[in-house]
C-alpha cells in the first residue's frame, strides 16, 4: 500500500512526508506544492502534542484514520494543517510547516497578497493560508480519492533529510522531530 508509512510511527511518517506534493484544485486552477518541512506530534508520550492529555473535540482527528487532515486555529487567527499518521490504536499527526511552490504560483500569491515569494509558504499558517485551507477542511481525506479537490501525492524525496528540534514549543524541545531536506 502506497500510504502504509502513515500507519507506522508518527516520527517516521513526518520524515517520509518530506518531498510529497499537496495538490489543491479550485475553480481558479490548480495549486501544487512540495512539502519541505514537517514536525511529528504523538499522543500521551509527547507533552507538546495536542493529544497529550487525551481526546477532545479539537484534537479528535489525531485519534482517527490516517491520511486525514487535522486543521486547527492557532492564536485565534492562523490555521495549521496536519496529516494524521500513527500506528493502529495510537495517536499522532504531522504538522506541515513549509513547502515550495510547484504549480499555481499566482493563485498562491493571490491568497497571500503583498507577501514576497520567499515568505509565501515558509510557516504552517502561511502554508494553510496560501492553499486556502481553513477549519472547514478538518477531517478531509487526503489519500482516499485521487480526484478530490485537496490531496497528498506520493512523490518521495530521495535526498538526505536532517532532523532538528521542533520550533515554537516549550515542552519536549530536545526531541529531534522536525524534518527538512539536508541541502
Amino acid at each position: 500500500m502506497e500510504w502504509a508509512f502513515l500507519e507506522e510511527d508518527t516520527v517516521k511518517a513526518a520524515e517520509q512526508l518530506i518531498g510529497r506534493h499537496l495538490v489543491r484544485r479550485t475553480a481558479q486552477g490548480v495549486m501544487r506544492v512540495r512539502i519541505t518541512e514537517t514536525e511529528a506530534y504523538r499522543g500521551g508520550d509527547d507533552p507538546a502534542s495536542h493529544a497529550h492529555r487525551g481526546k477532545t473535540a479539537r484534537n479528535e482527528p489525531m485519534f482517527g484514520e490516517v491520511g486525514r487532515l487535522y486543521v486547527y486555529l492557532i492564536y485565534g487567527m492562523h490555521y495549521c494543517m496536519n496529516v494524521v499518521a500513527h500506528r493502529p490504536g495510537e495517536v499522532g499527526a504531522v504538522l506541515l510547516r513549509a513547502a515550495e511552490p510547484l504549480e499555481g504560483l499566482e493563485l498562491l500569491r493571490a491568497n497571500r497578497p503583498g507577501v514576497p515569494d520567499r515568505s509565501l509558504l515558509n510557516g504552517p499558517g502561511k502554508l494553510a493560508q496560501a492553499l486556502g485551507i481553513d477549519g472547514s477542511r478538518n477531517g478531509d481525506d487526503l489519500i482516499g480519492d485521487p480526484e478530490a479537490d485537496f490531496i497528498l501525492e506520493r512523490h518521495a524525496y530521495t535526498g538526505p533529510i536532517r532532523a532538528t528540534p521542533r520550533i515554537g514549543i516549550t515542552k519536549a524541545t530536545e526531541l529531534l522531530w522536525r524534518f527538512i531536506p539536508a541541502d
